[in-house]
């Protein structure tokens, strides 16, 4: 009995020690190390280049892309995307929504005042408690993209964007109704519009739509515009929307604010507040994906 117990001593040990030289799967499936302990972040602002180490980079994306009053669980899925997101451009962004915002300490001091300590408290809390933490898709990081809301759904990457990303698919996101501004109406003059188009305008006709609703197509006089373009040109808060012409010109009513593909901040906002956590949060908006350590 003792020498089986010397051996199965013996055993646990030799295991113990394997355990040790062998990193576990999730670590190993960070690609080629891209995570490391000392991990710097360079930032192109209109001052010049930051240097930042990652989490505290992060602290900053995270406390400018959205409110501190959100739910833990809400900041936590943000802070996980953002990670992601800057992985896939490989640690090399600037300070504005080309990329992801950013905002220093003395920034936020001024924005939030004398709530700065409270809220800095609980982003740092959703960023630490999910460090090293991104999202992989078929062994590799994933381009996290993230917006404000939706229309109550979301797009797949093709439709905005050319590109077909398997995990940037059109999912439901009715959590987006929490939002109380989420529709918005702008005008524009006849002579508005022909200056836009650069020349006399004369009609415009949403001609067909995604799935998900957001406008595919619009002719305007004989040319055909994509819904983005029309977004774009318009700066229109998204590309899910109507118009009405009047005897002054169009109006657009829209939908949602921003690209529409990923993850709906408002809409994690929403799951969160139904009692989702973060990570299934994540896997709602990023399909198929799958959350990995450094």
């Amino acid at each position: 009995m003792k020498i089986k117990i010397k051996l199965l001593s013996c055993l646990f040990f030799f295991i113990a020690f394997l355990y040790l030289l062998i990193p576990p799967l999730t670590s190993r499936l960070n690609i080629e190390n891209q995570i490391s302990e000392d991990v710097i972040v360079s930032v192109s602002t209109v001052n010049g280049q930051l240097e930042l180490e990652l989490e505290n980079y992060l602290i900053g994306v995270l406390a400018s892309e959205m409110p501190a009053s959100f739910e833990l669980e809400a900041l936590k899925a943000q802070a996980v995307a953002s990670r992601s997101y800057v992985y896939s451009r490989e640690l090399i962004v600037d300070d504005t929504t080309s990329s992801q915002v950013y905002q220093g300490y003395d920034v936020l001091k001024e924005k939030w005042q004398e709530a700065y300590d409270v809220n800095l408290a609980k982003i740092q809390e959703a960023v630490m408690s999910t460090k090293g933490q991104v999202l992989v898709y078929d062994q590799q990081i994933i381009h996290a993209y993230f917006f404000s809301s939706s229309n109550g759904k979301t797009n797949n990457s093709e439709d905005y964007w050319t590109t077909p990303y398997p995990y940037l698919v059109s999912v439901d996101s009715h959590y987006d109704d929490i939002k109380q501004d989420n529709k918005r109406i702008k005008a524009f003059t006849f002579e508005e519009l022909s200056q836009l188009f650069g020349e006399t305008f004369i009609s415009m006709e949403i001609i067909s739509h995604y799935e998900s609703g957001y406008v595919k197509e619009v002719r305007v006089n004989e040319k055909i515009y994509s819904g983005r373009e029309i977004r774009e040109m318009c700066i229109l808060s998204s590309s899910s929307f109507q118009i009405e012409k009047n005897d002054q010109g169009i109006v657009f009513t829209t939908l949602g604010s921003g690209h529409g593909v990923g993850m709906s901040q408002y809409g994690a906002q929403g799951m969160a507040l139904e009692g989702h956590n973060y990570i299934e949060i994540l896997k709602h908006y990023y399909q198929g994906t799958e959350i990995v350590n450094k």
